[in-house]
């Protein structure tokens, strides 16, 4: 793709954004745009078999794989260079060892600007110690994690994740991003929005921070600094393992991590019903002062109790990847904020897909 029909793509999303939220008084949006090539940190691929030889395969969308539709591949030149580097190499090591490439079904990227990678093989097979001896070498040889995947079947070889260094504000970051656990795939453009994150933090600049849906620690770790403290809650257990590790890690002190899901947060608050596993981390939520929530919701946004808790809160920071939505939710939270920014972050360039971010703060 050139820069110029990036360009071109890039305007048609902000008229998109200008039209969806006419209604809303934003004022003007800050863009954020994309590398135009290199830039998913992770990538799929199915490996197609012909004869003796086998490929990177991808198919036309929307049909059944087969041999009439598939487009076989060695480079792949949106995803970032580490994984574009090593797709032929990885290809050629695969195709001269019949213990990795029989019944070798489909092959996962994951790497890091740290330039760490991990490499997950797919098979419609057993995996035995012979494989896991062959896999030792292949990791060996190309300088990466290698994990087996099969059906009820996972082999660590060493390590299931890759270690994440992300700059914001001029300070580093390090994050441990687990192989099938949520990440933000264009990682240029997820610095981008932890530094805009932060800067609205800057703003707000007092009190205590409510974070839901807070993954692995993405945003937390670099908002904790704005705040006295901060309250983090995730419903998926290894997210949650990975956020503790990495806390601790950067050696971040203000932070408190429970294991809830939005909806159970909200019960929490309110007085609706009491968790055991608040009691478990000693957290009491009437320690808190909060000014602020931040939310970076699933693509369905936000449900409506969690919404009506929102409005309680003086300052709204919320990350979408679905604008639909976020107009939806939007419809709700202006009765009683307004938008103070509004920002554009191009995770998926020559997609059709948007994330953005607003600053609401309580009239």
């Amino acid at each position: 793709m050139t820069t110029a029909a990036y360009e071109q793509q890039l305007s048609d999303k902000q008229l998109y954004l200008d039209k969806l939220f006419a209604d809303c008084a934003f004022p003007p949006v800050q863009v954020f745009n994309s590398p135009v090539s290199h830039y998913r940190m992770r990538a799929e691929f199915r490996i197609w078999h012909d004869g003796d030889e086998c490929s990177y395969a991808m198919f036309t969308p929307g049909e059944k794989a087969s041999a009439s539709n598939v487009h076989k591949l060695r480079h792949f030149s949106i995803a970032h260079e580490n994984i574009n580097s090593l797709m032929p190499k990885l290809l050629d090591c695969i195709q001269t060892n019949e213990l990795l490439k029989a019944r070798l079904f489909q092959v996962e990227f994951l790497t890091t600007l740290a330039g760490d990678t991990l490499v997950t093989l797919i098979y419609h097979k057993k995996l035995d110690d012979n494989w896991v001896q062959a896999a030792r070498m292949l990791a060996e040889v190309l300088g990466v994690q290698i994990l087996g995947r099969s059906r009820g079947q996972k082999v660590v070889l060493e390590r299931d994740y890759v270690i994440e260094r992300l700059t914001v504000d001029n300070k580093v970051l390090q994050y441990k991003q687990l192989e099938g656990g949520f990440t933000q795939p264009n990682a240029i453009v997820c610095q981008y929005m932890l530094s805009w994150a932060t800067s609205v933090a800057q703003a707000i600049n007092t009190g205590d921070l409510l974070e839901l849906y807070c993954g692995n620690g993405n945003f937390t770790l670099p908002l904790s600094r704005h705040f006295r403290r901060v309250l983090a809650t995730e419903v998926s257990k290894t997210s949650v393992q990975a956020a503790r590790w990495n806390i601790k890690t950067n050696q971040i002190n203000n932070i408190a991590l429970a294991r809830l899901s939005a909806e159970e947060f909200t019960e929490a608050y309110t007085g609706v019903r009491n968790f055991q596993r608040l009691v478990n981390e000693q957290i009491c939520l009437s320690d808190y002062q909060f000014s602020t929530v931040f939310v970076d919701p699933p693509r369905a946004g936000i449900d409506q109790a969690t919404l009506e808790l929102l409005q309680k809160f003086d300052n709204i920071i919320y990350v979408s990847c679905n604008p639909v939505t976020l107009h939806e939710n939007l419809q709700i939270l202006l009765t009683t904020h307004e938008v103070k920014r509004a920002a554009m972050f191009d995770q998926f360039p020559f997609t059709p897909h948007i994330e953005s971010g607003v600053w609401l703060q309580k009239r």
